[in-house]
């Protein structure tokens, strides 16, 4: 490891990995294109792609998927911002026109689920689709934009938990962090390189991009055995939640119910494991009872 830190770079010292000069941005022509914003696009386009492919599987037509796709992006993105500034609100309150600057982050994964899911009902009431059959595409494209996106994160070096020295440790130079992000565990445990100033953390983007794709496997494996339409749907939303829950516990950027110290995230996604749990369980009930019946009957 260097004996120098430089104001753009980014390590991991206990695993031997120094990148040098990681920018947040390059320039094409004169306009500053952030990576930000390249690496969500990057997402987007191959999760499409991945629900195009399991749509033929499914002997569902891809073009549905790609229809679909173009308003779920839309409302997704319009979504992930309005939650992230509703529970942010002190920060644009002073400054409106700055809720529109997407390319200094701040989106939420969870406002573009919800935006995301809301689009796929009206869209297959409108074209009198079953959205279950859609939604259970659907949700590989999301698991795959969502690993995908998290590396956005790193570029904008944000979502990270607080000091640690464990074997994932992420040292980031403080100049490079926004001053809001930094919280008094940080300053606690901060260190110098040279003229820099570091703080070590938790990568918890990295942990839940790796915890999403043990789900996106987890779903592949199960994709074969589903009993009814919708079920991939309850795995992704409790599998994800259930991660989420545990993964907003290390984050120190949480944004919290007004008036609270409870993490939104976190419980919405403890909510989001227990209702997919106990609709799978209900669903498996009725079909079962179902069955017997028709066994009776024939």
């Amino acid at each position: 490891m260097p004996d120098i830190m430089g104001a753009k770079d980014i390590a991991f010292p206990h695993l031997g990995i120094y990148l040098e000069n990681v920018p947040k941005s390059f320039t094409i022509f004169g306009f500053t294109i952030a990576l930000y914003g390249v690496v969500i696009g990057m997402g987007m386009l191959l999760g499409i792609l991945l629900a195009a492919h399991i749509a033929k599987k499914e002997n569902m037509n891809p073009d549905v998927i790609w229809d679909f796709a173009i308003y779920a992006v839309i409302f997704a993105i319009i979504g992930a911002r309005l939650y992230y500034v509703a529970f942010s609100w002190d920060q644009y309150k002073d400054n409106l026109l700055s809720i529109f600057y997407l390319r200094q982050g701040g989106l939420a994964i969870y406002g573009g689920v919800i935006g995301g899911f809301a689009t796929l009902f009206i869209y297959s009431y409108i074209k009198k689709i079953n959205p279950f059959k859609i939604g259970d595409c659907a949700v590989f494209g999301l698991v795959i934009g969502q690993i995908i996106g998290r590396w956005g994160n790193f570029f904008n070096r944000e979502v990270f938990g607080g000091y640690t020295d464990s074997l994932f440790a992420m040292r980031l130079p403080v100049d490079a962090v926004r001053a809001s992000d930094i919280k008094q565990t940080h300053l606690d445990g901060m260190a110098a390189m040279g003229d820099v100033n570091f703080i070590q953390v938790h990568p918890t983007f990295l942990y839940e991009g790796v915890w999403n794709l043990c789900l996106l496997i987890a779903m592949f494996v199960f994709r074969k055995h589903k009993k009814f339409d919708g079920q991939m749907c309850l795995i992704y939303l409790g599998g994800y939640g259930i991660g989420r829950c545990i993964v907003e516990g290390i984050r120190t950027d949480q944004l919290l119910i007004p008036g609270t110290q409870i993490a939104v995230s976190q419980l919405l996604g403890f909510v989001m494991f227990i209702g997919a749990v106990i609709a799978d369980i209900v669903i498996r009930m009725r079909l079962r009872k179902k069955q017997a019946i028709l066994l009776w009957i024939f």
